[in-house]
């Protein structure tokens, strides 16, 4: 996890409570050391602060977004408008926290974060009529196939276990070819 969070004495908090049940937690207080901890590594989770000392989250979101396999991220902030809340969830940000908050809260909507589906529904009544079915099929298939196999580190056994099918169902959805 990448906790991304410029009170120093929070993120040392949020360390101590978590760190213990995660392979990995790196911390850091600006958007500048964020960017430079993703260019090497690539989080599970991040948790990210709203407003930091050189930017904001909207600054990172997009790249967190290009990340494989894409990590979740849950925001906080004790100053973001509802504009702001609005605006984190259309760049994919899975949960909402404002400050100040308890550390059952945090717990609780990084499990939903990361083990709740997002709702899609918005996104597909949006789309109806359109663009063909098949279209959307096709997409939601070659991005799903992708970040399994992001998330898998390549193996496409490992990937065809994420998604619930045989490895020769993926195989032969990699060889489709996009219609």
């Amino acid at each position: 996890m990448l906790a991304v969070e410029d009170d120093v004495e929070l993120r040392d908090a949020i360390r101590g409570v978590l760190a213990p049940s995660l392979t990995e937690f790196r911390g850091c207080a600006t958007v500048g050391e964020a960017r430079r901890l993703l260019a090497e590594w690539t989080p599970d989770a991040v948790l990210l602060d709203v407003a930091l000392p050189d930017g904001t989250a909207f600054d990172l979101l997009r790249e967190i977004g290009r990340r494989e396999p894409t990590p979740f991220v849950v925001a906080i902030s004790g100053k973001a408008t509802s504009a702001d809340a609005f605006r984190l969830a259309q760049l994919g940000v899975r949960a909402y926290l404002r400050k100040p908050f308890g550390m059952p809260e945090l717990r609780e909507a990084l499990r939903i974060a990361s083990t709740e589906s997002p709702d899609l529904e918005p996104h597909v009544r949006q789309t109806v009529g359109r663009r063909p079915l098949r279209t959307i099929e096709t997409d939601v298939r070659r991005q799903l196939v992708g970040e399994a196999l992001a998330r898998s580190g390549g193996s496409r056994r490992a990937a065809a276990r994420l998604l619930r099918i045989s490895r020769q169902h993926l195989q032969y959805i990699l060889r489709r070819k996009p219609t």
